[in-house]
């Protein structure tokens, strides 16, 4: 083989490389959207029963609040695969424009030869060209260069229709992306409009209950008191933790949590911090990951962080970028912000529970006290 088609085999091996590792990501990306889509067709049957049944206003709330949630998350994993199939399509176009490229020089180096072969044909046959040499040894070298011409038109061929075929694949390939690249938009489109129609039905039924019923809904779905009990056995494995032991009840002015996110209130030693989807977490304070829960209710991570005996606790994180027993430096990303629904309006926001704890259970940390204002 030639350097030239050296190189551009290896060109086309690097090109289709990682499109076997978009193709397996697409596949992984699949069999999550699976699981979400048959957790909310399972939540669609209970809500239908509670409706049946005529259960109690809450009842039919908490159903409908955990759907609105699971639906977003099907829709953001659904926007996800579509930036994967883009990506994909994209890539397979570009790989088709080269195998393209490639199969138009290979036919133009053949339609040469054949050319060439025939322009010398009619002056000069081989029979003619081998009897012409002027000794055995040119007679020899002869036929072996008339060999070595026929095995390369032979390999020209067999290369011509070897990059056919890879078009062809391509094609086909790229064919059955766009196709899922446009399911999977009206998946989304369709996600879409039963998501509105999810938290219409949600206010409506919030605005049939009393004042006191949504305040006693409120406190039922907060996740505070969880937090809070969890702290009591936190403190017992934190005695004489170093991590960040520079931390005390007079640090503060720190950054928030949530990178560009802002306090939508205070509660005592907890704040609830709104940001955009996507928004990064981040630890106040340098310390160490004493324990990463996950909420069985609404699916998303809780993180405790140890500054010394202090204790921080960052709840309602989609997803997590540390391991528990990790040392984190200030600032450092330990999460993304995760959705919620506010309970007075049914909307979906983004939100993270901030929670600090002193050593002392009998000293009240105020969240309000530790960030800039």
């Amino acid at each position: 083989m030639q350097l030239r088609d050296k190189i551009v085999t290896l060109v086309l091996v690097l090109m289709f490389a990682p499109a076997v590792a978009q193709t397996s990501k697409i596949e992984q990306q699949k069999r999550v959207i699976a699981n979400l889509e048959q957790s909310i067709a399972r939540e669609e049957r209970q809500l239908a029963q509670l409706k049946k049944s005529k259960a109690s206003a809450e009842k039919q709330i908490a159903s409908l609040t955990k759907q609105i949630e699971k639906r977003n998350d099907l829709i953001r994993e659904t926007t996800r695969q579509i930036k994967q199939l883009t990506a994909e399509v994209n890539a397979s176009e570009q790989r088709l424009r080269a195998l393209g490229g490639q199969l138009s020089q290979l036919e133009d180096n053949a339609r040469e030869i054949i050319r060439v072969a025939y322009r010398n044909f009619r002056y000069q046959n081989n029979l003619t060209y081998l009897f012409s040499a002027k000794s055995f040894t040119d007679m020899a070298r002869r036929v072996a260069m008339l060999r070595v011409a026929t095995e390369y038109r032979i390999d020209q061929i067999k290369q011509i229709s070897a990059v056919r075929s890879d078009v062809q694949a391509e094609r086909n390939l790229l064919a059955k992306r766009r196709e899922e690249l446009s399911a999977t938009k009206r998946r989304l489109d369709n996600q879409r409009t039963k998501l509105r129609a999810d938290m219409a039905a949600a206010k409506k039924t919030v605005s049939q209950m009393s004042s006191k019923q949504q305040s006693v809904l409120r406190s039922k779905m907060e996740h505070e008191e969880k937090l809070n009990s969890a702290i009591k056995e936190l403190r017992k494995l934190i005695k004489g933790n170093k991590a960040g032991s520079s931390f005390s009840a007079k640090t503060t002015a720190l950054n928030l949590p949530v990178v560009g996110g802002k306090v939508k209130r205070y509660k005592g030693n907890m704040a609830e911090i709104v940001g955009k989807e996507g928004a990064a977490v981040t630890s106040i304070y340098e310390g160490k990951i004493v324990d990463i829960k996950r909420n069985k209710v609404n699916n998303k991570y809780d993180v405790y962080i140890a500054h010394g005996e202090y204790i921080t606790s960052y709840a309602n994180l989609s997803a997590v970028s540390v391991v528990k027993g990790a040392v984190v430096q200030k600032g450092q990303r330990i999460g993304t912000i995760g959705s919620a629904v506010n309970i007075s309006t049914m909307e979906l926001e983004y939100k993270i529970v901030f929670g600090i704890y002193a050593p002392n259970p009998e000293v009240v940390m105020s969240a309000a006290n530790c960030f800039k204002k």
